[in-house]
């Protein structure tokens, strides 16, 4: 892609982390005002913006569960008033904004609930159409509505309403719900005017077409990445698949790019379980390597920070239960330091090169270097399940190095032989 399309990211995004909050199962109460206190625990965790699953309204035709889904929105321009109200809300940015937090919101463009306020209030032809004049139900979703972008006038609505939170309540940007399923040229259009509105928005899409960072997003998931890791820990696929990956997704998208990269999510929490029934033992070192690889933007999502092994409910109450600091909690919060401090991990363009050195066990070991600048990053990670003796020369890279989840300092010599547990690893930084 042409790199002259790009548009500079948000300075604060270069070396963020990203926190999911899912509003309804944070806290027992389920609110914005219970969730705005537990801000300053991410806050001080490393997060640097926090993403909430769609905030509006949910529609009653076809309402899954007992609260619905978030992704069936009633109200573009209204609260959910099972999270509180629109004061609320703005508390809840206010505070955010003064620990230095970005607020992301989940904008769901595709469609809307099949009771929406636009199905009423708005002509016929903002709709897909059956033949018997209903909207057009999208993917299967019976609670939803297909909102039809060959009319240029649901564009415009759709990008008046997400002004109205850029503008009226301070948001910062938009992750984007099943962006491939609207025309690219819509969201680049939505880039434009929203970005007279507020310079430094942030544009995340929940889609992988390289696209969209064609004047519209900053960063796009990382799904690929993501079932290839599951698939390594449970043993359907070995490291060389990942490693072919890698060099295939440098070559897709432009330097610039930011991959959204996680162990779990909304969707795969609840829909095909945590991230310990998934990963089992790799959890810890899946979750470290979403925040070293290139281009990447690690995402923590609710409980996660906690090590919290449930699989939440979709459309009902299911909240956390005497969630504590964990094992899990450390290794996050070292990661987002490790994140922080070291201009080689920066997504986008501003990051490191991605150096492999060659090892003896190619199939279970990843040895490389990320490094910017005078900046070093050396990821020694063993992605097995396998004890192996590791065996390779670091050449250049040789020399002292801080382990950046203990401190400690270490010498590493030229040849290096070590026997490595199953899926052990070393993060070791040089400045």
């Amino acid at each position: 892609m042409d790199e002259t399309t790009h548009i500079p990211h948000p300075a604060w995004s270069y070396p963020a982390v990203i926190y999911e909050l899912n509003v309804r199962q944070l806290t027992p109460e389920g609110t914005f005002a219970a969730a705005e206190k537990h801000l300053p625990r991410l806050r001080e965790l490393g997060i640097d913006a926090v993403w909430l699953m769609p905030i509006h309204p949910i529609g009653e035709t076809n309402r899954k569960g007992t609260l619905g889904s978030y992704y069936a929105v009633r109200d573009y321009c209204g609260v959910n008033p099972e999270f509180g109200t629109m004061a609320d809300f703005d508390r809840f940015v206010s505070t955010a904004h003064g620990l230095g937090l970005k607020v992301l919101l989940d904008w769901v463009a595709n469609h809307t609930a099949r009771d929406a306020r636009w199905v009423t209030e708005r002509p016929a032809d903002w709709y897909e159409r059956d033949a018997a004049g209903e909207p057009v139900v999208p993917n299967g979703w019976d609670d939803t509505a297909k909102l039809n972008y060959a009319n240029r006038a649901v564009w415009q609505g759709q990008i008046d309403a997400m002004r109205f939170w850029l503008a009226e309540h301070g948001v910062d940007g938009f992750r984007c719900d099943m962006a491939m399923l609207v025309p690219t040229a819509f969201w680049q259009e939505a880039a434009a005017q929203l970005r007279e509105v507020k310079h430094n928005l942030f544009m995340l899409a929940e889609a992988e077409q390289a696209d969209l960072f064609d004047r519209a997003f900053d960063a796009c998931y990382a799904w690929e990445f993501h079932h290839i890791v599951n698939d390594i820990a449970q043993g359907r696929r070995r490291v060389w698949d990942l490693r072919n990956y890698l060099y295939a997704d440098r070559d897709r998208y432009p330097r610039s790019a930011m991959r959204l990269m996680f162990t779990s999510n909304h969707d795969e929490n609840s829909w095909n379980g945590s991230e310990f029934r998934r990963l089992g033992d790799a959890a810890g070192i899946m979750a470290a390597l979403t925040f070293v690889l290139p281009q990447s933007m690690p995402l923590v999502y609710t409980g996660q920070e906690f090590g919290y092994d449930h699989s939440f409910a979709f459309f009902d109450r299911d909240p956390m239960v005497d969630p504590r600091p964990g094992r899990f909690t450390e290794l996050y919060r070292l990661l987002c330091l490790l994140k922080h401090r070291n201009r080689a991990l920066q997504a986008g363009e501003r990051g490191g090169s991605f150096v492999e050195i060659e090892n003896n066990a190619k199939d279970c070991l990843m040895t490389f270097v990320r490094e910017v600048e005078g900046n070093r990053v050396l990821c020694v990670m063993n992605l097995s399940p396998y004890a192996i003796h590791a065996d390779f020369n670091t050449g250049v890279y040789q020399g002292e190095y801080a382990d950046a989840l203990t401190g400690n300092r270490i010498v590493v010599p030229y040849r290096v032989e070590q026997d490595m547990a199953p899926w052990s690893y070393r993060i070791l930084i040089r400045e």
